[in-house]
């Protein structure tokens, strides 16, 4: 008769499912810049699940302990090459498998912590957005650090689908497949048993891993807060309000250099193609306010990169590099059709943009 024995205990299927689930959810979600507060909050609940991991391989069942994975070069060659013809088994973890898992644990971590690094120095958001006035400009290195452990964690994860794929064809009796969804395996071992302390601490870190991502997408907390807030220009600076917002978008100072602005604001006579002369006092102090507050003097991303790849002669914001990377996927028509008119119409898509605010999660883009 065949012997089965209970392998992965429930947190340890929950957690390994809670994965897959999350990793593919950051997947779907990495290229898009609207759907980046629904990244980073499950960046946070793959961060918390990789604590769990951690924390688990220590005070977890047998199987899933790190010291009982047999992670030896030695044991693992002779593993690969005897793999038609297996001279052990291992009812947990095999040596190919154990280091494929620790390297998805620790490339996670730092996949997770970069990306939260990421989040604070590029969007001046989450727990480490006090980096931004000290790291913004470094916000492109951060964001390829971070965007390289990612790549290497889906790597793993391929490496770790294709040894599951080989073990359900090559030994499809042990039930190695199953038993991440049942728990058992066809194999002559001992099973495990939870105790009470095991169970507790499973159950606070996954639920915790869950509660992370719902509170993060639905309430404003440390994990997602803004360093920057709105801006009242009135207040600011009532004659950029009324000069500038009267005949279009009240542009942010920040979205131009400061040469940029004084090459603008220099020939108001021909105003991209209107008069928008101005006597030389209120002139000046418009110019005054919008080289102050530019590009080159804000921690912002958009201030970044635009500085970074503007022509000496572009005024034009819509002009600028990072606007027309930012727009190349957006259908003409949109920028035709009635309720944007043009690429200049701003506030028709980004509802926060006179009060100096370009966040992601506010796009709303006009049906056509």
């Amino acid at each position: 008769m065949q012997k089965r024995a209970y392998i992965w205990s429930l947190p340890t299927r929950v957690f390994h499912w809670l994965l897959v689930l999350y990793i593919l959810i950051m997947v779907i979600t990495s290229d898009e810049d609207s759907l980046l507060h629904i990244h980073s909050a499950f960046g946070y609940g793959i961060g918390v699940l990789i604590l769990f991991r951690v924390v688990w391989g220590f005070i977890g069942p047998e199987y899933s302990k790190f010291s009982q994975w047999p992670l030896s070069i030695k044991e693992a060659i002779e593993f690969v090459t005897n793999i038609f013809t297996p001279k052990k088994s291992y009812p947990g973890h095999n040596p190919a498998a154990s280091f494929v898992m620790l390297g998805i644990i620790v490339v996670a971590f730092f996949a997770v912590l970069t990306g939260i690094l990421t989040y604070g120095v590029q969007e001046g958001k989450g727990v480490l957005a006090f980096l931004n006035s000290s790291l913004f400009k470094e916000m492109e290195i951060f964001e390829e650090i971070h965007e390289s452990f990612f790549k290497l964690l889906v790597l793993l994860i391929f490496a770790h689908v294709s040894g599951v794929f080989v073990d359900r064809v090559l030994h499809k009796e042990v039930g190695t497949l199953k038993s991440i969804v049942t728990g058992y395996k066809n194999i002559d071992a001992k099973s495990v048993k939870l105790s009470f302390f095991q169970k507790l601490v499973a159950f606070v870190f996954l639920v915790a891993s869950v509660l992370v991502p719902y509170i993060s997408l639905n309430y404003q907390t440390p994990l997602n807060s803004s360093i920057y807030k709105p801006i009242n220009y009135e207040k600011e600076h009532l004659s950029f309000v009324e000069e500038c917002g009267s005949c279009h978008t009240l542009y942010p100072p920040f979205l131009l250099p400061a040469n940029s602005w004084k090459k603008l604001m220099a020939n108001l006579e021909d105003h991209f193609g209107d008069d928008a002369s101005l006597d030389s006092d209120t002139k000046d102090s418009i110019e005054s306010f919008l080289v102050k507050n530019s590009a080159n003097t804000s921690t912002k991303e958009a201030s970044v990169y635009i500085l970074k790849d503007i022509k000496d002669k572009t005024i034009a914001i819509s002009d600028t590099v990072f606007c027309k990377e930012r727009h190349a996927k957006i259908d003409k028509e949109i920028f035709d059709s009635p309720k944007v008119k043009s690429k200049s119409n701003c506030k028709a898509c980004h509802k926060s943009i006179e009060k100096g605010l370009i966040e992601d999660r506010e796009i709303e883009i006009p049906k056509v």
